[in-house]
């Protein structure tokens, strides 16, 4: 299959382009363009993700855009590169990675564009530059899911595809994700540095980061007046917010490595993640990872155990270790905290400081739902009703133990009324979602694609982008998942 030849002219967009990234200089990245991805078709777009570039319906359904972001022709005012950093890698030190399949076209109206997929770059190692339609479908849904359920993310714009072979477990197809983020800076960027002992690049890098997205770390520094120590404590404290997300909601993320953590806070990089179906405390969602160092219950630890890497990195410019110390010890009351206000809005409770009975409610609920493996969403979409205007036998018909499910649902109305049904049961219905992204409801949406039935993922996007409303022509999407659901195995490649 040839190339398509692209016109000579590059594409002009409504954008003002300030690529800050590509003028810290060529110690930090390769330029290097974007390989042209043969006949490309669109798979995916989400105008939500395009209204932060200021890009409509018509723009965004442009052939000439399809060509640009499919890497076949230039967007006027970007500035291509692929960006160098290091990393620790299910634990291990990986040494240098970087960008090897995504390249950063450069940054338009405060968010940094990046297609994913697009070709071979200076870091792909032993890989080929290419991503594959069913991963890029996926990150294209959950990132956008993400956004729908308030979870701190990078976005997907859109998802082109090409028929153009790629071989992974099995022979595949090209795809290319389009993402954007006001930073891809990762802990993994502040590694590579500091691992090389190149102190003048890190503390540039470091000031970049926060003069642009932390300044208030200079401006009112928290930690005796020691700027990089009070900036790694907001980071601390961002991810920290970021996991108890994660737990409340049932995200396994799958691949936690430093070099997939985001200095923002933000959730990246869409491997073998899963929402959980049934609850299952140690959940593995990667088969990549027999030993469970990424399971649901341990994402809190490991990324208490990034963030000390980080904080390790950035010792040259913190100078005292027991700053560094005072800023990792904020993750754990910020990370308790957090996750106590998400599942108290869960329970339609109120989190009150001292409040001893919450927490003991917290535990218990999430042990008899584990003990019964019972759905994590539905249980809490259906408490929501019944919390609401009742009854409690759709819940309770989710259990084995019914004795037990009555007992604790005792208990947990001697808390509601103690809030006489305030607005926090209301407000119920909109922290505990009817639509996620289970892993089938994924892998039906390309498996028809595959057959250039893209229906399905425009479907799901409606639904992840608004996934607390009732949505009732798509009811079934809601219920519980079929038995083939629990076979499905993802892992690192794509």
């Amino acid at each position: 299959m040839n190339a398509p030849h692209p016109p000579k002219l590059p594409l002009r967009l409504p954008l003002n382009w300030d690529n800050q990234f590509h003028q810290l200089g060529a110690a930090f990245y390769t330029q290097i363009a974007p390989q042209p991805l043969p006949e490309p078709y669109w798979v995916g777009r989400s105008p939500s993700a395009a209204a932060l570039l200021g890009l409509d319906a018509q723009a965004l359904a442009a052939p000439e855009l399809l060509q640009a972001l499919s890497g076949n022709l230039p967007l006027s005012g970007s500035q291509p590169l692929a960006s160098v950093y290091s990393g620790h890698q299910f634990g291990s030190w990986a040494g240098q990675l970087g960008d090897g399949r995504a390249i950063l076209l450069g940054e338009a109206n405060g968010w940094e564009i990046q297609l994913k997929g697009s070709g071979l770059t200076p870091y792909s190692r032993m890989g080929d530059g290419r991503a594959v339609l069913r991963s890029s479908i996926r990150e294209f849904l959950c990132s956008e899911a993400m956004f729908g359920l308030g979870i701190p993310t990078t976005r997907a714009l859109c998802v082109s595809g090409s028929d153009q072979p790629v071989a992974r477990e099995l022979l595949e197809t090209a795809a290319v994700v389009t993402r954007l983020a006001p930073s891809f800076i990762r802990f993994g960027h502040f590694e590579h540095f500091a691992s090389r002992r190149q102190h003048a690049e890190l503390k540039t890098l470091a000031d970049f980061v926060i003069d642009r997205f932390y300044p208030d770390c200079r401006s009112t520094p928290t930690l005796d007046g020691n700027v990089y120590a009070s900036w790694l404590q907001a980071v601390v404290q961002r991810t920290a917010v970021m996991v108890a997300h994660w737990q409340a909601v049932g995200f396994c993320h799958g691949v936690m490595n430093t070099d997939n953590m985001s200095i923002l806070g933000l959730t990246l990089d869409y491997g073998p993640f899963a929402f959980l179906d049934v609850f299952d405390p140690g959940h593995i969602c990667n088969h990549s990872d027999p030993h469970g160092r990424y399971a649901f219950d341990q994402q809190p630890e490991i990324a208490h155990w990034n963030l000390y890497a980080l904080a390790n990195a950035l010792l040259p410019l913190i100078g005292r270790p027991a700053l560094a110390e005072q800023a990792l010890d904020s993750f754990e009351p910020t990370f308790k905290r957090s996750y106590q206000q998400l599942m108290a809005a869960k329970l339609g409770l109120q989190a009150a400081e001292g409040d001893e009975q919450l927490p003991v409610l917290i535990r218990d609920t999430l042990a008899m739902l584990a003990q019964d493996r019972v759905d994590y969403s539905i249980f809490w979409r259906r408490l929501s009703h019944a919390r609401v205007s009742g009854p409690f036998e759709p819940v309770r018909d989710l259990f084995i133990d019914r004795v037990g499910f009555d007992t604790w649902l005792l208990r947990y109305q001697e808390l509601c009324a103690q809030s006489e049904k305030g607005p926090e049961a209301n407000l119920m219905l909109k922290v505990n979602p009817k639509y996620v992204l289970r892993n089938y409801l994924g892998e039906n949406a390309i498996e028809a694609a595959r057959h250039k039935d893209f229906s399905g993922v425009a479907n799901l996007l409606t639904l992840l982008l608004a996934p607390y409303d009732e949505h009732p022509a798509f009811e079934a999407l809601a219920g519980l998942p079929p038995d083939w659901a629990s076979q499905i195995s993802i892992s690192c490649s794509s």
